[in-house]
């Protein structure tokens, strides 16, 4: 799951918060915690304050599930010191999102990718998600990345296009972890041979998001559908505006006092918050 990072009121870390919310999720039956992704408002921590809050998880979950850090950035150089140092940190893998803004060739993005890989031993996932970093990797690129690079083990694809993870999978010969990045669509993405899902929605339903990958492994795919379309409301409404802010909304809802979000991400709109609190409810999580 991709797990949010909660504040104090000032803005600051707070990081008891952090600790009761991962202990939550493990009693929830999380399988592994993404920390530092887009969830986590990485793009606002300081370089410091990212480090300090994934030496912080992996202390807080000693050693009991995956603890797997962002450390992509836009500089080349900046994610090979944030990979390095989350792996002295003890992280078990690294989450390491497609360049942003600079956008990248498709030689560019292999230059990149095998750069971080190259610096570290840990296992790393690729992270797909072209509607907030303007660059698509491509599946010949990925499966090149898979096939030439030893740690370069898996991708979150978020691109929300089923054809495109086809495709990819097809090139992998089903053979690399493919996480789906959307929580409404765990079930195609696992049909295709997914292994799961790196989650928003299991902020604040983790044991129901669990319930959905496990029924698709166990290869009860009638199962997941159904819990799929059940959770599909509550997943619309906690992207009807950007991640995180519906998520630590949510959050706040259930009681968590998850505290506010860093500029320039403002707090959620009156008339979305009702349609998230209507969809939560409806869910049973609220």
């Amino acid at each position: 799951m991709a797990l949010i990072t909660p504040m104090h009121q000032d803005g600051s870390v707070n990081y008891d918060k952090l600790e009761e919310i991962i202990e939550d999720q493990i009693a929830g039956g999380t399988d592994s915690i993404i920390i530092c992704g887009t969830t986590g408002e990485a793009a606002t921590l300081t370089h410091e304050e990212h480090l300090d809050v994934i030496r912080a998880c992996v202390k807080f979950v000693r050693g009991r599930i995956p603890v797997i850090a962002g450390t992509g950035s836009n500089c080349t150089e900046t994610a090979i010191y944030l990979s390095k140092e989350a792996e002295a940190a003890g992280a078990d893998g690294l989450l390491v999102v497609n360049p942003y803004y600079n956008k990248g060739t498709q030689k560019g993005l292999i230059a990149h990718y095998k750069a971080i890989a190259s610096a570290v031993s840990l296992p790393i996932i690729l992270y797909n998600v072209p509607s907030r970093t303007g660059c698509n990797i491509l599946p010949a690129t990925v499966a090149a990345l898979w096939k030439d690079v030893d740690n370069i083990v898996g991708i979150k694809e978020a691109s929300g296009n089923i054809s495109q993870i086809a495709d990819l999978m097809a090139l992998t010969k089903g053979k690399i972890d493919l996480y789906s990045g959307n929580d409404d669509q765990i079930v195609p993405i696992m049909s295709l041979g997914g292994k799961g899902v790196i989650s928003v929605l299991s902020n604040v339903a983790p044991a129901q998001t669990h319930a959905i990958a496990a029924a698709c492994l166990a290869g009860d795919y009638k199962k997941g559908a159904a819990l799929q379309l059940a959770a599909l409301e509550l997943c619309h409404a906690l992207f009807c505006e950007v991640n995180p802010i519906p998520v630590k909304a949510a959050m706040n809802l259930q009681g968590w006092e998850v505290g506010p979000l860093r500029a320039p991400l403002t707090e959620m709109e009156p008339e979305n918050q009702e349609r998230l609190k209507k969809a939560m409810a409806a869910y049973g999580v609220l």
